[in-house]
């Protein structure tokens, strides 16, 4: 039963291009702590998101193609929270103790990982666990790279669509892990943008088409004697894409973050990472094709999280309740908790709160 309901969950929720959708962005405060921050979307269903307080020495083993659960087992060697969808398992964004950063993004119709053998299914992990084995296991960037040689990542269902993903460390050092023709690339992300597909190289390169950006009000000209000048503030974004595919998202978040005020702390930084990310909610209905029903949920982007890593602090909002909640690692003694998955909304749909009573 298990396998048949997790099978029917990949292909509920990573087959069908609904809003899947990732956006990633990275500020840095004047006291030189780096946060993290995204959205995660999906306009099929409710993902039933949940965080998870995961202790030191917890056992995990990672599903295999078909849905079963033996492949490789690993212990974390460091605990970690996690935000997670669909599964308690399935860690789409998390940090841990030591600070390391990592997270999942839809990478649709570019990714192919290696074949799964069964012969080696000791090593083997599936895509969608990899964030909790990467938070559990390494301290560093560079431990993360060295790990990555050590397992074979695969797919849980072949119809699934293919991930990347995001991992940095308190140093501010973030790179982009993707894996195409079932090799695993490492991309330095010095830029700290990342959506989905195509490829982070491809991103970086159609930045090149929007050179002609700036912030602030185009100047007023003359054009043969008359006089023209922009309508209002902010002209000099004028051309920036505003739809929602992943490469107008891309320029869009490079853009936002590279124009952001620099904050004296992470705590006001987290705050400015929030408001950037509010440009990128995408509202039920705009993918849903004409003559589908939309689903009733409030939103696509169903959570938006920031990371405070130096901090070792996590925070979320979530489609239902706007308020943002903190995690804070510190307060969490890994060594004596045991595992926790909670909803990341134990109330749907709060109340409206008066202010005049």
């Amino acid at each position: 039963m298990v396998k048949l309901k997790l099978l029917a969950v990949l292909a509920l929720a990573f087959c069908v291009h609904k809003a899947g959708a990732c956006t990633g962005i990275t500020l840095k405060s004047q006291d030189g702590n780096t946060v993290l921050a995204r959205t995660i979307e999906w306009g099929g269903s409710d993902l039933n998101s949940r965080y998870a307080i995961v202790p030191r020495g917890y056992t995990q083993q990672s599903y295999v193609p078909g849905g079963t659960k033996s492949g490789m087992t690993f212990t974390a060697k460091y605990g970690f929270v996690g935000l997670s969808v669909e599964q308690e398992e399935f860690v789409a964004e998390g940090l841990n103790e030591q600070g390391l950063s990592a997270g999942l993004f839809y990478f649709p119709g570019y990714g192919q990982y290696e074949d799964y053998d069964e012969g080696l299914k000791a090593q083997s992990i599936a895509d969608l666990q990899l964030v909790s084995w990467m938070l559990g296991s390494f301290k560093t960037v560079d431990e993360v790279i060295t790990g990555l040689k050590d397992v074979h990542v695969v797919a849980i269902d072949p119809r699934a669509s293919t991930a990347h993903w995001r991992v940095a460390d308190p140093s501010g050092r973030q790179i982009v892990i993707e894996i195409v023709g079932k090799k695993v690339n490492i991309h330095e992300n010095k830029l700290g943008v990342l959506t989905n597909s195509p490829g982070f190289d491809w991103q970086m390169t159609n930045l090149n088409n929007y050179v002609n950006l700036y912030p602030g009000t185009a100047k007023p000209k003359t054009l043969g004697g008359v006089k023209i000048a922009s309508f209002g503030a902010g002209s000099g974004f004028l051309g920036i894409p505003g739809d929602v595919t992943p490469p107008s998202r891309f320029v869009r978040a490079a853009w936002f973050q590279s124009t952001a005020p620099v904050h004296a702390t992470a705590d006001k930084t987290v705050r400015q990472c929030f408001q950037i990310l509010n440009n990128f909610d995408i509202p039920i209905g705009i993918e849903t094709a004409e003559g589908e029903t939309a689903v009733d949920i409030p939103s696509a982007t169903q959570w938006t999280s920031a990371t405070d890593m130096a901090g070792r602090k996590i925070y979320y909002r979530t489609m239902y309740d706007s308020a943002i909640r903190m995690i804070d690692l510190n307060k969490i003694n890994f060594g004596k908790a045991k595992y926790k998955s909670v909803p990341l909304d134990e109330v749907k749909e709060q109340p409206f709160v008066p202010v005049v009573k």
